[in-house]
């Protein structure tokens, strides 16, 4: 998951529902004794709605040795999001493209990252009949979304020994340590087989290669069929498996919505309840919600999620934000916009809120929403969450999807792609833009030297990226001068196995509260794909991370364990003498979303560049969600439009340089 991005991100949401004459609470089925129940009940597929009475959920038959504790995963049914304005606007805005004339010469579009801003480029100019050539630098879809380590698959380090498979940690030639931080490798030997993103270094001779495979070095003889097996070959079943092995992502909103019914894979989302759950430190164990009742219309739901909510916030405290937001309501759009110049802690204290609010709300809504803390975040972006709360009946409604993105969300855009003629390309990295004469790009020269020349060229990776390859005289331009402002922000996520199911959990999206975690969900019980009735596996996002990036792995989990056992002390230590871990897996992404602080609004540039051809997407370009999975694909689709606008120029521009080439 990328727990993250923008999190109004994952909507939150919660509420007491009664299945029979029980109460579901927490994420558990009170009153019940020896039933482990999986109820995905109320999913609605393509509109087709698929309810599964409560009183009918699947019940899982009870194993021998296995705990009474009933687990519910409980979906909800998809909330009624196509006639609302975003959903509409964003619907218009999709069939604009497949209802465009069809071009009698499609352009060629070379576009460079296969997140979802490139991802959601190529689609729409697909659509619209134009042939996207998409560039990839990994072997995996999904852009900031990192790989899981061979080290957490089936077939992984740690249970290839319990299958009798033979690992050598040790080269067999200069006999050194093959143990390092993140992967296995061998060190010595002269011959070298390189993978996307691995480099394998094997004996010269076959001989010593099979030597390795005897069996001799572990307690156990190797099977019969591994024992002849080169150790290249068991890289390249985990490389190959690892490729769809990513995090799964939770996300909702209305652009993400209709991506989902336009792909037809809309049965994929697994909505949640409309709530906002806090875990409580200065109460271990127990948490606090803000419940949005469906039968309000907004901004009346939100209103009485606020006030009914009484553990985070005393009267004279809402009052007093009341108070403080009413220049906001009246404002609309232009206030909103005039407050970027302010820090979230800065505004509170000029509007006279007291610190109380921000502790105990906005620090925790910060990270969530771009994993920094109040004195660094824009107040602008949170009153634009808070706008979306109280102006929309679903603004924090929130999904998960059932899957790893790539193979689930990423596989169906690219196949979409394909079949209109579009072409996606992994391991094939940028190094260089070349220019013609004139400033205007010529081509994207490849790490392979290849070069790829279009009609027109997008740069949809992150800013930092950007940046780095940004040609020496375009940096004087104002449009991109403007960039430097915008840097990524470190995040880093963090995915525990326990060997048991915790007990004081959500079937949810939970704001940890936590000085160093920011929002998790013990993923067993929100995703199918990670569902498991015996044992929690939780997902955190570890921010702020600034500090942390460079700190090691164990020293990561060593902290993350401290802050789970402050709280949840009744079932986590740190010691390990409850809850115990079987595997754990740190993904540290050094530039994520673009840093939203005070004074970078400005910075963000228009998806179409003052260079005839060259196009920008990402969530740091202008477009309304601001660094979110959900303002990537409207980055993507304002690009798409941006160059099915610029067509016949376009066009004109691809003869003239025709001509010219045909007159040297």
């Amino acid at each position: 998951m990328t727990i993250g991005g923008f999190v109004l991100v994952a909507n939150m949401s919660w509420h007491s529902t009664f299945i029979g004459n029980h109460s579901l609470r927490c994420g558990f089925l009170n009153g019940s004794e020896k039933t482990n129940a999986l109820a995905f009940g109320g999913c609605e597929s393509m509109g087709r709605s698929l309810r599964i009475p409560y009183t009918k959920a699947i019940r899982l038959r009870p194993r021998k040795s296995v705990s009474p504790l009933q687990v519910v995963c409980m979906d909800f049914p998809r909330p009624e999001l196509d006639n609302t304005v975003n959903f509409l606007e964003a619907a218009y805005l999709s069939s604009s493209f497949r209802a465009s004339a069809r071009p009698t010469k499609p352009l060629t579009v070379v576009i460079a990252g296969a997140g979802l801003a490139g991802l959601s480029t190529a689609k729409y100019l697909a659509d619209a009949g134009h042939k996207p050539i998409l560039l990839e630098s990994r072997d995996v879809l999904g852009g900031k979304g990192p790989l899981l380590d061979v080290r957490f698959l089936p077939w992984s380090m740690d249970n290839l020994p319990r299958r009798y498979i033979c690992i050598v940690e040790w080269c067999c030639m200069c006999k050194k340590s093959v143990k390092q931080k993140s992967r296995p490798a061998i060190v010595g030997g002269l011959v070298s087989l390189s993978l996307p993103g691995l480099s394998w270094v094997m004996p010269k001779r076959v001989v010593a290669v099979l030597t390795c495979w005897q069996g001799s070095f572990c307690r156990h003889r190797s099977a019969v069929h591994w024992g002849v097996a080169p150790l290249c070959i068991m890289w390249i079943i985990w490389w190959l498996h690892g490729k769809m092995m990513m995090e799964t992502g939770m996300r909702q909103d209305y652009i993400y919505s209709n991506l989902f019914g336009e792909l037809g894979i809309n049965d994929r989302l697994q909505w949640k309840e409309h709530s906002m759950i806090f875990a409580m430190p200065n109460k271990p164990g127990e948490f606090s919600r803000f419940d949005f009742p469906e039968v309000l219309p907004a901004p009346l739901n939100g209103i009485w999620a606020i006030l009914k909510n009484n553990e985070m916030l005393s009267w004279p405290d809402k009052v007093k934000f009341a108070i403080g937001l009413l220049p906001a309501m009246v404002g609309g759009q232009a206030y909103v916009e005039a407050q970027d110049g302010l820090s979230v802690k800065e505004w509170m204290r000029k509007q006279g809120i007291p610190d109380r609010v921000s502790d105990e709300v906005f620090v925790a809504m910060s990270k969530a929403l771009n994993f920094i803390n109040p004195d660094e975040l824009s107040m602008q972006c949170i009153l634009i969450a808070l706008n979306r709360f109280l102006q929309e009946k679903h603004g924090s409604k929130m999904a998960f999807l059932d899957g790893n993105p790539p193979e689930r969300l990423c596989m169906p855009i690219v196949d979409h792609i394909q079949s209109l003629g579009g072409e996606v390309r992994l391991n094939s990295r940028i190094q260089k833009i070349e220019l013609n004469n004139d400033g205007t790009v010529k081509s994207f020269l490849l790490n392979n030297g290849n070069t790829i020349e279009g009609d027109a060229y997008v740069f949809a990776t992150p800013v930092d990226i950007l940046k780095l390859l940004l040609p020496d005289n375009w940096k004087e331009i104002p449009y991109f001068q403007r960039l430097e402002k915008l840097v990524g922000v470190p995040v880093i996520n963090v995915h525990i196995w326990f060997d048991r199911k915790l007990k004081n959990t959500y079937d949810h999206l939970l704001f940890s509260r936590s000085p160093l975690l920011s929002v998790y969900a013990d993923m067993s019980l929100t995703c199918k794909e990670y569902y498991n009735p015996n044992q929690s596996m939780l997902e955190l996002v570890f921010a702020p991370a600034e500090e942390w990036i460079s700190r090691s792995d164990s020293d990561i989990i060593d902290a993350t364990m401290n802050e789970l056992a402050r709280l949840f002390p009744d079932e986590i230590s740190t010691d390990q003498s409850k809850a115990k871990i079987l595997k754990y897996h740190v993904v540290k992404t050094p530039r994520s979303v673009y840093k939203t602080v005070p004074n970078c609004e400005p910075c963000r540039p228009l998806q179409r560049s003052p260079i005839e051809g060259f196009y920008l997407a990402g969530d740091y370009t202008k477009q309304k969600y601001l660094a979110s999975m959900e303002g990537a694909v409207l980055s993507g689709k304002l690009c798409a439009q941006a160059i099915v606008q610029d067509n016949e120029l376009l066009i004109a521009r691809g003869q003239t340089r025709l001509a010219q080439a045909s007159v040297c």
